[in-house]
This record gives structure tokens, sequence and C-alpha cells, in this order.
């Protein structure tokens, strides 16, 4: 079978991308295991630190989600899989909202149409946001039957392909599946434009040594899940039985809920343990990503998906020590 990874050039399509490399087969259109023949990497541009170890395993493309001769051309064969991780992030879609409707919104859609015309029922794994909540009636606590009444464009763009995942899935066109993601960390290389840059940042500079500008209040609480967890859910997702699914096909990711004072607390002690001398986090606040994040929930319900088996949260003294493992 062929498996797509639109975004792939970002950090979680290519964490997902060696993962699969590792698994190597996936539950096929047959309904069996079947062995991952293609794996491509799709985004308008891939690094060539993204490609190490990917090499001669892995096929690279790039291109633009929102062209419909990129996407038909990705879709050559009936026998397909896609996780559609491709997105312009939370704070490009607030300066750009013409390019966010392209590439969110158009983009998702284009691929929607796309696995349509294809024989059989491929399955669809969308990676969505709790940007997808907010609004004056929003709990401190979102969940799956929370009302999605998001405040950034970023959040609009996910909820509407989130409800075209479900009918579409309901018509038959398509088996999509979807995770709700809190904010992921602790993701390596330099800060992007997303509004939650700094829950990283606040990781990832001072366990190499360097300062970080902290954007905003310590007393700010908000919901984090590690990048591990993530992609294991991504895939567990895509190999669910369908019956186990209901006609809501978005799942919310389990998330710990934390103060950026009690993160920085943990971070503090495993370095400690770690003998890691740690850069300064030094009180930098921006009243615009401020507001951005005081639209955010706190916290995550994810009752419903560990129901139907969704990995749970690691601690976040584990998820420090993966990121060294893995990256430092």
């Amino acid at each position: 079978m062929k498996v797509i990874i639109t975004g792939g050039g970002g950090f979680l399509g290519n964490q997902l991308g060696r993962k699969l490399l590792k698994r190597g087969t996936l539950t096929g259109p047959s309904g069996d295991q079947e062995p991952i023949e293609e794996l491509v990497l799709f985004d308008v541009f891939i690094s060539k630190d993204r490609k190490l170890g990917l090499d001669g395993a892995t096929k690279f493309v790039t291109g633009d989600i929102s062209d419909r001769e990129t996407v038909s051309g990705l879709l050559d064969r009936k026998d397909v899989s896609v996780f559609h991780l491709a997105s312009m992030v939370s704070g490009e879609c607030e300066v750009d909202f013409d390019a966010a409707m392209e590439v969110n919104l158009d983009g998702g859609q284009l691929l929607l149409e796309g696995l349509r015309k294809l024989d059989g029922r491929p399955r669809i794994v969308f990676a969505s946001s709790v940007a997808a909540f907010g609004g004056a009636s929003m709990p401190e606590v979102v969940g799956d039957s929370t009302k999605r009444c998001p405040q950034t464009t970023y959040g609009m763009t996910k909820v509407i392909c989130e409800l075209m995942i479900n009918d579409y899935t309901r018509k038959g066109f398509l088996d999509g599946r979807g995770a709700r993601l809190p904010t992921v960390i602790i993701r390596p290389g330099k800060p992007n434009t997303a509004a939650s840059s700094f829950a990283s940042g606040m990781f990832r500079e001072p366990l190499a040594g360097k300062p970080c500008e902290l954007p905003v209040s310590r007393d700010q609480r908000m919901p984090v899940i590690g990048y591990r967890t993530v992609v294991d859910s991504f895939i567990a997702l895509h190999e669910m039985e369908a019956a186990r699914l209901d006609d809501d096909r978005t799942y919310t990711l389990p998330s710990h809920d934390l103060t950026v004072k009690e993160m920085v607390e943990v971070l503090e002690n495993e370095a400690a343990r770690l003998n890691l001398d740690l850069g300064p986090i030094v009180d930098a606040p921006d009243p615009m990503i401020q507001k951005i994040v005081d639209t955010w929930p706190v916290a995550t319900d994810a009752s419903r998906a560990l129901a139907v088996g969704l990995p749970d949260v690691e601690p976040l003294a584990k998820i420090i020590q993966g990121y060294v493992e893995d990256f430092q």
C-alpha cells in the first residue's frame, strides 16, 4: 500500500514517517495488515535535516496542497492511506486570512475529493486542534461534547475540516478519523509562528543552554501533550476498527493541565537529575500572544478517546527525557 503524510516536512509529519518505517505495515483496504510499499512525505518545503536517515526508504514530494493537479498526482493508486497534517499555523492564519483559507480549507477539501474518487473507502487521519473550541461560553475543560466556537481563523478551518470528514465518512466516500491536539511539546529546531511556539521553546532553549523569552504569564494554565503520544495516537486511530468509532470521527486527545510555572519546576528538577545547566527563562510579555492564548481551554476531557483505546499522556518528566534522548 501507499501511505501519504501531508505536512511531512514538519516535525510531527517527520516523526510519524520514521515511526511508520519502523512499523512497516498498516491496515490496508483489504482490512488486513499490508506492507507499506511507498511512503510519501509531502509539503511545500522539506529541509535537508528532515530527510536524514530517510533517503531511499521515503519519497519526498514538494508542492501546494491547494493545487488540484498536485493533489491528484499524490493519489495515483487505489490502495492508499493519508495522514493529513498539512496546515498553516495559528499566528500565520491571523496575519494572512486568504492563504489560510487556501491551504487549510481548500487544500483539505481537495484531498477529501481526491480520496472520494478512489474505489473503496480509503482511510484518512486528520490532525485537528483544541483551537476548535473558544468563545464566551467555553468551559475551562473541553471535550468532544463541548460546543465548537473557535476564536481564530486557524481553529475555524480545523472545525470545518472535522465536519467534512464526518460527512464524507457518513456518505461512504472514505473512512475518516481525526485527533484534536492540545499543544504539542517539545518541538526541536527553531521557533515557528504558532502562538503556542513558546510552550516548546521554554524547554528546548534552556535545555540547550540558551535563554528563552516567555511571552505569557507564568500563571498561564494550558493543555500540553508529548509528541511521542501524538504520533502513537495517529497510528492507533488509523488502525482502529471502524465499528469502534461513532458518527463524530474526531477525538480530543488527553493532556496535562499545568501552569507555565509548574512546567518550569519539572524542567528544573529533570535538569538537576540529568546534571544539565539550563539557560535562563526570561519574562517578556507579548500582548498579541497572550491575547490568543487567553482564548484557549486550560485542560481536555479525553474520556471518549481513552475509551476507544487511544494512549494516555506520559508524565511531563518522561516527555522531557524523551526529547533529550531523541534530539540532544
